[in-house]
């Protein structure tokens, strides 16, 4: 079987929690905006760190973060950001953490008005990377070029998840055949 480029390059003890991530999760779509902001979150703290310390820390982030719950997470007080800055489970950085409140408020404010996370995304698709890019730093805090581009391509809102070789690329088309024209772009 063929596997992505990436994939095949991680070292034997990354192998793992990789593959499961890959296999299972990267590229498809996510119907749930408690998980889109758990996905957004992810990223966010991937910033600057490997991908893997990430994925070997994300049931801690689960823990910290009352399971994504975006309405207790916009809820959060001084005592919980020292909590979180305390979790030595999680990437304790204070804009990070600060940026996951702030963010959780903004996706508050865009269910009310769109009703839902996942349905604000869909009305904004498709868009190119740049006009993402300055979607999100219009709406939401440490969101960069390359936080912003992986959210989308590992939600499947832009194309290249993964190589076309990949055997999971065509699940992922499965999913979301309106995307099959964008993996060109």
């Amino acid at each position: 079987m063929s596997y992505c480029t990436f994939t095949n390059s991680l070292k034997p003890g990354e192998q793992t929690v990789h593959k499961i991530y890959h296999d299972n999760h990267y590229g498809f779509p996510i119907e749930s905006d408690d998980e889109l902001f758990c996905r957004l979150i992810l990223e966010i703290n991937q910033a600057g760190l490997s991908w893997t310390t990430i994925l070997n820390k994300q049931e801690n982030f689960r823990k910290a973060y009352h399971n994504f719950n975006i309405k207790k997470v916009a809820a959060y007080k001084e005592k919980d950001i020292e909590r979180l800055l305390n979790d030595g489970g999680i990437i304790r950085n204070k804009l990070k953490v600060n940026a996951a409140i702030e963010n959780a408020k903004a996706i508050l404010l865009i269910q009310k008005e769109s009703g839902s996370f996942k349905n604000w995304l869909a009305h904004h698709h498709p868009k190119t990377k740049d006009e993402w890019m300055k979607l999100f730093k219009q709406t939401f805090k440490f969101t960069g070029g390359e936080i912003v581009n992986e959210f989308l391509m590992s939600t499947g809102y832009l194309p290249g998840a993964h190589d076309e070789s990949c055997v999971v690329y065509k699940k992922v088309l499965k999913t979301k055949p309106m995307w099959k024209n964008l993996s060109k772009k």
